[in-house]
């Protein structure tokens, strides 16, 4: 059976593992880090006659193409992340790209392999046709769904690029919606600290789990109170503790204890902000002694409507005969880190979140393709009107 381009491109891209080991160390080696998808993109990339090159260390590297061309109206960077969450649990084989009833199954086919094969393709026809009239920053980003190595390996490297960016399109299923605003995201780890002793006399230490159960009763409250502050778009801030864990056997009195938590930010705040608005909530509950980190953050993002990205995706979504829609959504994208550097831009691309990171991850087909004729309308297109 014949597939457009792009569902050949996806195929292939999903076929190859690229795993993100999100600090685990039982990751098999045989699928996790994006290096062997980053290379086989830069390959990909430089056989279609682009400039392309491998950024990062080992086997977490992310993938730059730069396409340049005379009389360019803007400069694109098109961020696309090519790592994928694991697959514990996937009721399917994660890397057969098996294609039936119109859908296209595999670890990463929605979130976000489809959008990085639409915007490929796009790239290579209306580079080929003569038809591109914005230069062009492809990034293939590791690390996307964890840590946000790629962004930070990328930000490096654009520092040295002979180009000036514009505006970011960064690709996530937004059913090809275009998201102008997002929440951030931050992890965080609160550690409570105690004396062990033996369990027959308890007096004789401190127990590092109750510290950590008053910690969680004070961040629980913390969490109604974020309920009531509300963001025009996004709606409030939330908190959620999501680990916990602490003690080594029954009868000894714990003197660790920790847990993390899950905390969505909304614009103006960041993750200092927020982690002193966690020591005041402790302060004000009465527990001291409480280590606070960061284990992983990603900005919020909040382009205005009237924005050249927003507008020119709009008018992309026009040109391509589809509804011309813009959305907010409460997940994070890497378009937040890139916002937050001075590269302002939205979320653009095929599927639905509701796919991603599922046990039978998929996408439709039609979308991917839909996805193509607006990249390539994207890429050919004009300046909007102000």
């Amino acid at each position: 059976m014949s597939y457009s381009k792009s569902i050949e491109l996806l195929r292939d891209y999903v076929a190859i593992p690229s795993v993100n080991p999100m600090g685990r160390s039982d990751m098999p080696a045989a699928i996790a880090g994006e290096t062997r998808l980053a290379e086989h993109l830069l390959e990909q990339l430089r056989g279609m006659g682009f400039d392309a090159r491998c950024i990062g260390e080992g086997d977490r590297q992310s993938v730059v193409a730069e396409v340049t061309v005379s009389g360019a109206i803007d400069t694109l960077l098109f961020a696309s992340h090519i790592d994928t969450v694991p697959i514990d649990g996937m009721e399917i084989d994660p890397f057969d790209p098996v294609v039936t009833g119109g859908r296209l199954q595999g670890r990463g086919s929605c979130d976000t392999k489809a959008g990085m094969a639409a915007f490929v393709a796009a790239l290579e026809k209306t580079a080929a046709n003569g038809s591109l009239r914005r230069n062009v920053v492809l990034l293939g980003e590791a690390d996307e769904e964890f840590g946000g190595l790629g962004v930070d390996d990328s930000l490096a490297a654009f520092a040295s690029t002979a180009l000036d960016i514009d505006w970011v399109l960064a690709s996530e299923p937004t059913n090809l919606q275009v998201v102008h605003a997002h929440k951030g995201v931050a992890v965080m780890r609160l550690e409570t600290h105690g004396r062990a002793c033996h369990a027959s006399a308890p007096d004789d230490g401190e127990n590092a789990l109750v510290a950590l159960a008053r910690v969680i009763t004070a961040l629980d409250d913390h969490a109604a109170d974020l309920a009531l502050r509300s963001h025009p778009q996004l709606g409030p801030p939330t908190l959620s503790v999501g680990r916990a864990g602490g003690g080594t056997a029954s009868n000894i009195v714990p003197d660790a204890a920790w847990l993390e938590l899950d905390r969505r930010l909304v614009p103006g705040e960041n993750a200092e902000s927020i982690r002193r608005d966690i020591e005041g909530v402790l302060a004000a509950a009465g527990v001291d002694g409480v280590s606070i980190s960061l284990c992983a953050a990603k900005a919020p993002l909040e382009t205005p409507l009237d924005h050249a990205a927003v507008r020119s995706c709009i008018k992309a979504l026009e040109s391509a005969g589809l509804p011309p829609e813009t959305t907010s959504v409460a997940f994070g994208t890497d378009a937040g880190p890139f916002a937050e550097a001075g590269l302002p831009g939205v979320v653009l691309g095929p599927g639905s979140i509701e796919q991603a990171h599922t046990s039978r991850e998929f996408i439709e087909t039609a979308q991917v393709d839909a996805a193509t004729r607006l990249f390539e309308a994207l890429l050919s297109g004009e300046t909007p009107s102000e």
